[in-house]
């Protein structure tokens, strides 16, 4: 048997939303003050034990306990779960700089290639141009000496 277990908020805003198996501890901490809805839905189609399980079907025994204030039983005891999933987020902090400092050292590596490459290419460039225009006043000057031989000027 599966147990779907919702947490609504004023405006029908799902918080929470948990499906699990048949025995379970949900804990919910309301940031905000509102009225807030639990609605627990059994899906006993989805049994585990099948029907020669010998528990009787659909049936769901609910223990609700609802602590008011800011400390409180249940918070005490999700306390090292609390602390657990903090030192993880911390850590994917520490590695999320990480990347971000890779990521700026990789982008002046790239900037600095691309600067040397742009350089090699204007200065290839220019000497392209330079026998270009060597070829040019030498084809130029060899013309004007053939039609001074030629008489044609």
């Amino acid at each position: 048997m599966l147990i779907t277990v919702d947490e609504t908020f004023d405006n029908d805003h799902r918080v929470v939303s948990k499906r699990d198996g048949h025995s379970g501890r949900f804990t919910f901490s309301a940031a905000d003050a509102g009225q807030h809805r639990i609605c627990v839905t059994a899906d006993t189609s989805a049994a585990t034990g099948g029907w020669l399980s010998g528990a009787p079907a659909g049936a769901v025994k609910v223990t609700l306990d609802m602590a008011i204030g800011e400390t409180s039983k249940i918070e005490t005891e999700d306390k090292g779960k609390i602390q657990d999933i903090v030192q993880k987020v911390k850590d994917l902090n520490g590695r999320l700089q990480d990347i971000r400092r890779e990521q700026v050292f990789q982008r002046a590596e790239f900037r600095d290639q691309s600067e040397a490459t742009n350089s090699r290419v204007v200065r290839w460039t220019l000497i392209q141009v330079a026998v270009l225009s060597a070829a040019c006043a030498w084809q130029l000057s060899h013309l004007r000496s053939f039609f001074i031989k030629q008489k044609l000027t």
